[in-house]
C-alpha cells in the first residue's frame, strides 16, 4: 500500500541557454515571478500558481549535469502541463499571437488530470513544449 496521494506537480526543472531570457518569457507570458536565485547554482525558481518551474543554465554547476543543451536533436522534457482559468482559447491565441509565439497545437481536446478537456501547445525558447490545459468537459 502507497503511504501518500500525489496531490500536485511541485515543480518542473527546465535546462536552459538563457536564464534572463527564460524568466522574461515566462512571466510575460504566462505571469510567472522569480522567487529564489541560486547563483552558485545556475538555478531561478520561478512560481507557476501553486507550483514551480526551475530553470538551470546549461553552463551551470547543475547545468553542466545534464551534458548538451536541449535543442531539436534532443530535449531535456517532453512538455510541462498547466491548467489554467479561464480557458478562452480565441483569447489565448490572439495573446501568443502578440507575443510573437506560434502554437504548436491549438484547443484540442486531451486528457489531464481532471479528466478530457481543451489544451493548446506552444514552445518556449529553449524548445521545450508548454502546455496550457482547460477545465474537464467530462460529463460526469
Amino acid at each position: 500500500m502507497i503511504p501518500f496521494d500525489v496531490q500536485r506537480i511541485d515543480h518542473v526543472v527546465l535546462r536552459v541557454t538563457d536564464l534572463d531570457r527564460s524568466i522574461a518569457f515566462f512571466g510575460a507570458l504566462l505571469g510567472c515571478q522569480v522567487v529564489q536565485r541560486r547563483e552558485e547554482l545556475g538555478l531561478v525558481h520561478l512560481r507557476a500558481g501553486a507550483s514551480m518551474i526551475d530553470l538551470i543554465s546549461v553552463d551551470g554547476f547543475l547545468g553542466r549535469k545534464g551534458g548538451l543543451p536541449p535543442g531539436a536533436e534532443g530535449r531535456n522534457m517532453d512538455h510541462v502541463c498547466l491548467r489554467i482559468h479561464p480557458f478562452d482559447p480565441r483569447s489565448i491565441l490572439a495573446f501568443l499571437n502578440e507575443a510573437g509565439v506560434t502554437p504548436t497545437q491549438t484547443a484540442q481536446a486531451n486528457f489531464g488530470a481532471e479528466g478530457i478537456g481543451p489544451a493548446i501547445y506552444f514552445r518556449d525558447p529553449d524548445g521545450n513544449e508548454i502546455e496550457l490545459k482547460g477545465p474537464s468537459t467530462d460529463a460526469a
